[in-house]
C-alpha cells in the first residue's frame, strides 16, 4: 500500500531531520550551523510546545521495541487518543512557523536529509490522520505494532525509502564520518543530541556509565606493552586518565563530550588496531 504524505508536516521526520543536521555539523566541526539546528529545536520543540506534544506522539510509537502485542497495543490506543486533544490549527500554524524557520535559518535542504526510520514515521503519520479507511488502518497499525515488538539488538537491513531523498542526502553528506564513527560514538552524540529535549538526564546517566567503563578501559592500558614501556605514553595515558576524573565534578557543556569522544576513539587505536 503505497501512501504519499507531506514530510514537512510529519513532526517527528522534521524533528528527527533535524537532529541529523546538528550530528553533520557536529562532525563537521561546523559550530555557526550547529547552534542554529540546535536553537531552532529549542525554540520548536520545548516542553510545553504543541510540536513537543505532537512529538512525544510519534516517540510513544517508533522509540518503543520488543514489546508485548498487549503492551504495544495499549500504548497505539492512548497515542491516537493524545493526538485529538491537540490543537489541529494550533498545530498547523506551529509546523508552518518551523518550516519556515528551518528554511530562513538553515535551509531547505534539511528536509532531505537521509532519516533511517522514515518508512516509520510515514506510517506512523497516515495512522494519526483521519482520512485512512478502516482497513487502511488496521494494515497500518499492524505494521507500526510489529515494529514495536522487535528486539534492537537485532539488526536489520534499511527498508527502501524514497530515491530521492536517498539522492540528495548522499550528495549533502560526507559518508566518511558515518563510516569511521564509532558505535559507542554514536550512542554519546545520539545522546548529547536529545539532551536538548529531555534536559540532559539520558546524557548524565550515559555519561556517567562510559565514563567510569573509560578509566577502567585506561588503567587496563597501562599494561600493553606498547604503553608500558614507554614513559611517555604511560605519562599520557594517566593524563588522560586524570582529565575524565575531573569531569565528575564538572558540569556537562560541550567540551566533555568532546573529550570523551577523542577517548573513545583512543581506546579502539589501543586495544582494536594495537596502535
Amino acid at each position: 500500500m503505497k501512501i504519499r504524505h507531506n514530510k514537512k508536516r510529519n513532526t517527528a521526520f522534521v524533528f528527527e531531520s533535524l537532529i541529523k543536521e546538528i550530528t553533520i555539523s557536529i562532525l563537521k566541526e561546523d559550530k555557526e550551523r550547529k547552534d542554529k539546528a540546535i536553537s531552532l529545536v529549542r525554540k520548536h520543540f520545548k516542553a510545553g510546545s504543541v510540536l513537543h506534544q505532537h512529538l512525544q506522539c510519534y516517540r510513544s510509537l517508533y522509540e518503543n521495541q520488543n514489546l508485548t502485542k498487549e503492551i504495544c497495543e495499549k500504548i497505539l490506543k492512548e497515542a491516537k487518543l493524545s493526538t485529538r486533544t491537540i490543537d489541529t490549527e494550533g498545530l498547523f500554524k506551529s509546523q508552518t512557523d518551523l518550516i519556515n524557520d528551518v528554511n530562513k535559518e538553515l535551509e531547505p535542504s534539511v528536509f532531505n536529509n537521509f532519516v533511517p526510520n522514515y518508512k516509520t514515521l510515514a506510517t506512523i503519520d497516515q495512522i494519526f490522520s483521519t482520512k485512512l479507511s478502516p482497513k487502511n488502518a488496521v494494515i497500518l497499525e499492524s505494521q507500526v505494532i510489529h515494529n514495536m515488538m522487535k528486539n534492537p539488538n537485532n539488526k536489520e537491513s534499511l527498508d527502501p525509502v524514497d530515491s530521492l531523498v536517498v539522492t540528495s542526502f548522499a550528495s549533502k553528506f560526507n559518508s566518511k564520518y558515518d563510516e569511521f564513527l564509532l558505535e559507542n560514538q554514536k550512542d554519546l552524540l545520539n545522546h548529547y543530541i536529545s539532551s536538548f529535549t529531555d534536559n540532559a538526564l539520558g546524557l548524565k546517566m550515559f555519561l556517567n556509565d562510559e565514563i567510569g567503563r573509560l578509566k577502567d578501559r585506561l588503567q587496563e592500558a597501562l599494561t600493553v606493552d606498547e604503553i608500558k614501556n614507554d614513559a611517555e605514553m604511560v605519562q599520557k595515558t594517566k593524563k588522560v586518565f586524570e582529565k575524565l576524573q575531573e569531569f565528575k565534578n564538572s558540569g556537562i557543556h560541550e567540551s566533555v563530550v568532546l573529550a570523551v569522544l577523542r577517548t573513545q576513539q583512543l581506546e579502539q587505536e589501543i586495544f582494536d588496531n594495537d596502535n
